[in-house]
C-alpha cells in the first residue's frame, strides 16, 4: 500500500509478486514515497 504522505493513510494498494516488490521499493524510495509491505493473504481452494 502507498500511504499518504500527511497522516499515513493508505492511499493505493497492489498486489504483486514477490520478483516486483524490489522494483517498487527502489521507485517508491527515489521520490521519497512511503510503502507499507505485507503478505497477501491466500484464499482456500
Amino acid at each position: 500500500m502507498r500511504l499518504d504522505e500527511v497522516d499515513g493513510t493508505p492511499v493505493d494498494s497492489t498486489v504483486v509478486d514477490a520478483a516486483s516488490v524490489n522494483r517498487i521499493v527502489q521507485q517508491a524510495a527515489a521520490i521519497g514515497q512511503r510503502l507499507w509491505i505485507r503478505p497477501a493473504e491466500m484464499s482456500a481452494s
